[in-house]
């Protein structure tokens, strides 16, 4: 027997005392139990509580989304369906093509290529607990490193009955990483007989991105068992940039200035060792033997200027207009393909006590697409790696090399300090993630009474997890790229190496050439969960205003994950985005208590008052122990009032990822505020900035880290609502039904776990001189940024607080029909960061920032209309104006508020359509549907600051309508 199999089995054995001890006990004294034909249970167990109860309105807002709340809304994922909840924050989708310089995060997490997550109230999906039955679900894995978040591609839509999303902390109910809220997906368990769904859906205004699934359950019961079993394939095409015309620049409105500076032709910057005079040039036509000829004109003159001088050789000065627009390489809509079985059953020994066994396998192909991989040599390049920038010398003997002297930046006087080349020769970047996940759990419960009173216990065990390999082509070797543009004879001398062309254009670089320089980059990662729980849950006794009921339990929990990038970037030969490995383990060991003790019942005051009370201890092996508790209030005035607060302390642990992820990189898009204005800026100058100074590329490479020494996050959450449904509106001529629901709610998060963002660092840095800000990043002596650091840390405090409104309005039956109308908003009235050094961070609501935004109003307000056989749907999903900061960018058209050196984004609109048919008289349950998402086919504003594809893909829907059909049945 393994360790960790070893660990997982005794605390098994630990828990079923825990559990089964006082059972044995309390049912000694217990009387016969009734008839058990005879036994009625009324209650559930709803997510925020571990006590099962009568009232689905508890303490704490639960938001329901059912099996047919699902379909109407047209997605096809698990992840589209919360995303688009009113207090969802911006978080990983297929939208983001988020492979290539998007790197590596500080969290250790990796790019998360192919997953998609969920995010409550803009606190980030890694604090964000997702569970499957009531039990925790395991991290993503995407070859890219150790994510700290479920990928909900791993869970099958098709399996769903409904989902439950708790809106408030509950880290004392569930543990660690329930600070912004629980996500709690109910599988399908009442099934009688086979189904099958079969769906297709398209996009009307782009090429590509055309889905279509198909789904097929059976599921049935005996006299002592129910079981489900379910297949699922979900196919997923891409869409390329160039089908919609702002993502087919690299920034809309600002033409090819964020343009990249690695070029198919080349771009030279160099100090000729024989005047001194430093070029910074490009070949006029990418002719295959420029000539250079000594003493040209420089493309500055002393003071830095341009010198408009046309150049008389095969070479001109390289400008604005020579950027390489990468952006129609990229990917608008990633593809992916899910294949999904899962299975489970619940099997009664006796008609109090059973067992359940639950398996589910998941394989996701998806991948991401980058524009061909550049070469960036020089001491400028900033890139982190010896053979580019501190090692290299390009042969004056190399027979492509035009200038004839060495090119270096090796020794005391380094000539060579920037040579940007896209081998466009190679093709784009690819990189393909095939991904597994398989969940094994199983358990045993049980009910039985104490003097009269209903107890119902369960026992479970889960191994888990998800492991994914990554392959990357259209990347390059950097150590072979030096010994290839070396000395000949030297190359020569190496197997397999053939003279590297960088200076002639495209098509230069020959497919021998490519051959030696080109490999395929294989990385892997994997994340395994194992847990074991133990519940119980009953009356105690009968209280002065009613039952005291109680839930109590145990769970251990142990965690791995490892990320291994290919041994080619571990030796620092990858000339692409360097990575370290990661790996790291630790378990955890809990105990729970929580009370639900009713304080009045039937009395001046109102129907009743119940206090709930909640504790939870956990002892983590890296951390040591700790406590979070809960208390909520529940008052029911009347019957059509109902009052509820709560108040929560979280608690979060750094994942293996945020603890052991080891250096990577981060290519950020950043405006240095000295670029071409070092002369008049005294605060560069005073940092020693040369005059004619100006930025090489527009993204400057960032290193982050994971960080051992991080400690835990903390948090408090309050959370004050009531709930309306007004007796006047019940039966009405008007009215069937009417409800009203108002939230308020808190969240602090101290000790925040994260890195703060470059360009705040950078602007701090140069016009507030602030030291800690300045310590992050050094210049050279030519002023470029070669080093900037960004590791995680525990930066600060994390506030913010807003309001929930619903509305739920249903008309009375008529003669042409049934009538409903659901209106949910959400407003954020505050959120900041502020850092360890007491400084604001810029997220804000309002504010869009980093591909993420936090409108300060979401809105979602939908009608059903249902008569017979056909029922109709109508939703308009409504985002709130953003604005977002130019980075002093005024000089450009999209910047519409110079004076603030902001970009408005406005609101925005999607409005959705669905009809449906459905009937028994062909065949069981037959349903065909067709339905419009973004009816208008409105495009999502244009945003500067987005890194790829010109808008925000987290809070955005794609450009155009989206049109599908359904059709299922059942026998």
């Amino acid at each position: 027997m393994s360790p960790r199999t070893h660990r997982l089995a005794g605390a098994v054995r630990r828990a079923l005392p825990l559990l089964v001890l006082p059972v044995a006990v309390l049912a000694q004294e217990a009387p016969p139990p009734p008839d058990p034909e005879a036994r009625t249970l009324d209650t559930v167990q709803v997510t925020g509580s571990r006590i099962r109860r009568a009232d689905l309105e508890t303490q704490v807002p639960v938001q329901v989304l059912s099996r047919e709340d699902i379909d109407r809304s047209g997605f096809t994922s698990v992840a589209e369906v919360v995303q688009n909840l009113t207090a969802s924050g911006a978080a990983l989708n297929t939208k983001f093509n988020s492979s290539g310089n998007f790197g590596f995060p500080p969290d250790g997490g990796g790019v998360g290529a192919g997953a998609a997550t969920v995010d409550l109230r803009h606190l980030g999906a890694k604090r964000v607990l997702v569970l499957v039955d009531g039990i925790r679900w395991v991290n993503e894995s995407s070859a890219s490193g150790v994510g700290s978040s479920v990928d909900l591609n791993t869970i099958p839509l098709s399996i769903i009955e409904r989902i439950e999303v708790l809106e408030d902390g509950a880290s004392s109910i569930y543990g660690s990483d329930a600070i912004a809220g629980v996500v709690n997906i109910i599988t399908r368990k009442d099934v009688d007989g086979a189904s099958v769904q079969l769906h297709y859906g398209d996009y009307t205004d782009l090429s590509g991105g055309d889905t279509w699934g198909a789904d097929l359950g059976w599921g049935g019961s005996s006299d002592r068992a129910r079981w489900f079993v379910g297949a699922s394939y979900f196919e997923q095409k891409e869409i390329s940039s160039l089908e919609y015309g702002p993502a087919s620049v690299p920034v809309p409105g600002t033409g090819l200035a964020n343009g990249s500076s690695a070029t198919p032709t080349g771009r030279f910057v160099f100090q000729d060792p024989n005047t001194g005079t430093v070029y910074d040039i490009t070949p006029n036509t990418g002719a295959t033997d420029p000539t250079y000829l000594p003493g040209q004109t420089p493309c500055r003159d002393a003071d830095g200027n341009p010198t408009g001088v046309v150049r008389a050789d095969d070479f001109h000065c390289f400008g604005t207009a020579d950027r390489f627009n990468f952006a129609p390489y990229n990917l608008l809509l990633t593809p992916s393909e899910r294949k999904s079985v899962f299975g489970q059953v619940q099997f009664d020994f006796t008609p109090t006590f059973g067992g359940f066994v639950r398996l589910l396998y998941n394989e996701r192909n998806s991948a991401n697409q980058a524009a061909p991989e550049p070469f960036f040599l020089g001491t400028d390049a900033g890139v982190y790696n010896d053979y580019a920038e501190r090692t290299l010398v390009i042969s004056a003997l190399n027979p492509y090399n035009p200038f004839g002297f060495d090119l270096t930046t090796a020794g005391d006087a380094p000539n060579l300090f920037l040579l940007g080349r896209r081998p466009v020769e190679g093709g784009p970047r690819r990189f393909e993630q095939d991904v597994e996940t398989w969940y094994a759990s199983g358990g045993l419960n049980g009910v039985f009474d104490v003097a009269d009173r209903p107890w119902s216990w369960d026992i479970n065990v889960v191994r888990s997890e998800s492991k994914a390999e990554q392959t990357n082509t259209g990347s390059y070797n950097i150590r072979r790229i030096n010994e290839a543009l070396g000395d000949p004879s030297a190359c020569a001398a190496i197997s397999g190496c053939v003279p590297l062309n960088v200076f002639g254009g495209p098509s230069t670089i020959t497919p021998d050439m490519l051959a030696w320089i080109q490999p395929v980059v294989r990385d892997q990662s994997r994340n395994t969960l194992s847990l074991a729980s133990a519940n119980l849950t009953g009356e105690l006794f009968e209280g002065w205003a009613g039952p005291v009921s109680f839930a109590a339990g145990v769970e251990y929990r142990e965690y791995e994950g490892e990320y291994r990038p290919d041994a080619l970037t571990v030796a620092g030969e990858y000339n692409g985005v360097p990575s370290g490995p990661t790996q790291g383990e630790y378990d955890v060991r809990e105990a729970y208590a929580e009370f639900l003790v009713p304080l009045m019942r039937e009395g001046w005051f109102g129907k009743s008052l119940d206090l709930s009370l909640a504790g939870r201890w956990s002892d983590y092996s890296n951390f040591g122990s700790t406590n979070t508790g809960k208390i909520g209030l529940r008052w029911q005035v009347a019957d059509e009032f109902l009052l509820r607060g709560s108040f929560a302390e979280g608690f979060r642990a750094p994942s293996i990822g945020e603890l052991y992820g080891t250096l990577s990189r981060f290519d950020a898009t950043l405006v240095d505020p000295c670029n071409n204005a070092a002369a008049t800026t005294p605060e560069c100058v005073a940092d020693g900035v040369p005059p004619d100074y100006e930025q090489a590329n527009p993204q400057i490479s960032v290193v982050t880290s994971g960080n051992e020494a991080l400690e835990p996050e903390t948090s408090r959450s309050l959370m004050l609502g009531a709930v309306w449904s007004p007796s006047f509106a019940d039966q009405a001529a008007w009215s069937d039904r009417l409800d009203l629901g108002v939230t308020f709610y808190k969240h602090t998060i101290d000790g925040a776990i994260q890195a703060l963002d470059a360009q705040t660092i950078l602007n701090r840095c140069v016009f507030g001189r602030d030291p800690v800000s300045c310590g992050f990043y050094e210049r050279n002596a030519r002023g470029q940024i070669v080093r900037f650091d960004n590791i995680l840390g525990n930066v600060g405090t994390i506030r913010t607080d807003g309001w929930d409104f619903d509305v739920g309005w249903r008309l009375p039956e008529q003669a042409w029909g049934v009538l409903a109308f659901d209106w949910k908003t959400t407003w954020v009235t505050k959120y900041e960061l502020v850092n360890e050094a007491g400084q604001p961070e810029p997220r804000a609501p309002g504010v869009e920032i980093n591909n993420s935004a936090i409108p300060e109003r979401t809105s979602t307000l939908s009608a059903q209309w249902s008569r017979g056989g056909w029922s109709a749907a109508w939703s308009a999903r409504y985002i709130d104006r953003l604005t977002e900061s130019c980075g002093g960018a005024n000089g450009f058209d999209i910047c519409d508020d110079s004076a603030n050196d902001t970009n408005a984004l406005g609101s925005t609109t999607y409005h959705d359509a669905q009809l449906a048919w459905a009937t028994d008289a062909w065949m069981k349950d037959f349903r065909i549907t067709l339905g419009v998402n973004n009816v208008f086919g409105k495009d999502p504003p244009i945003c500067l600051s987005c890194s790829l594809n010109g808008y925000d893909a987290s809070t955005y829907d794609l450009p155009g309508r989206f049109w599908y059909a359904r059709v299922g049945f059942g026998f």
